[in-house]
């Protein structure tokens, strides 16, 4: 059963760490993601991020019910990042577009913790905030309120599932993601146009492309899709 959190008027604590640092929610997280970035998810225990912050690792649980509460607040943190950066416009398209940029490229930039915290729902304010932001400007274009939660889950899940499967690649070794890509021009443009004539009629546009993210792509392909909806919508659609 996970211990309760002590709230937060009660739980400061007084005195640094060994480090010199007061413990706070912030710097557990931003230590966590630094370990998460040296030692991968595996990695990322109570003892070990007790140890980079220089207390005892029973201190954390002043803060957080348990080590899956600290993955909630990782996959929140990130979330408050892609906020961080983003700015509506006014322009639906741009503003979604640019936000769901903002939440691939936050996780990317911690890719260990991605893997670990793409599919979890945080509950926490920052991501909160980012889903209040994109329902606000789906509903801000008139559709119907079940179009606008439709397009919401197409959105934040494609945005994660993205963000998960392109960090799962940055979160290899150099040697092994580098492997992979090559068997792109090793393996595939190889194949005999004999046996697999569409490979190998497309086996150096499958190189170059490869090995790059698809969701630049796929984020137009929603919001074409958003677009059309919202057109065929208009009087005389």
């Amino acid at each position: 059963m996970p211990k309760k959190v002590v709230p937060e008027e009660a739980r400061r604590r007084r005195r640094p760490t060994r480090q010199g640092a007061v413990l706070s929610e912030t710097l557990i997280v931003r230590t966590a993601l630094r370990v998460l970035r040296e030692h991968g998810g595996t990695g990322l225990t109570a003892r070990r991020l007790g140890a980079a912050l220089g207390a005892d690792p029973s201190t954390l649980y002043r803060y957080f019910a348990g080590m899956d509460d600290i993955a909630r607040a990782i996959g929140n943190e990130l979330m408050g990042r892609a906020m961080d950066g983003w700015a509506a416009a006014g322009d639906w398209r741009s503003d979604l577009r640019a936000l769901g940029l903002a939440v691939h490229a936050s996780y990317l930039a911690h890719p260990q913790a991605a893997v670990l915290t793409a599919s979890r729902v945080s509950g926490r304010p920052r991501e909160i905030a980012v889903d209040e932001a994109i329902l606000g400007i789906l509903r801000g274009t008139g559709m119907p309120d079940a179009a606008a939660v439709r397009f919401y889950h197409a959105f934040i899940d494609l945005s994660l599932a993205f963000a998960a499967l392109d960090a799962g690649a940055l979160a290899l070794s150099e040697e092994a993601r580098g492997a992979d890509e090559d068997m792109w021009s090793s393996i595939y443009a190889r194949l005999p146009a004999a046996s697999h004539p569409n490979i190998a009629a497309t086996a150096p546009m499958l190189a170059a492309r490869m090995p790059h993210s698809a969701y630049p792509v796929l984020l137009d392909t929603l919001l074409n899709e958003i677009a059309a909806e919202l057109a065929a919508a208009r009087p005389g659609g």
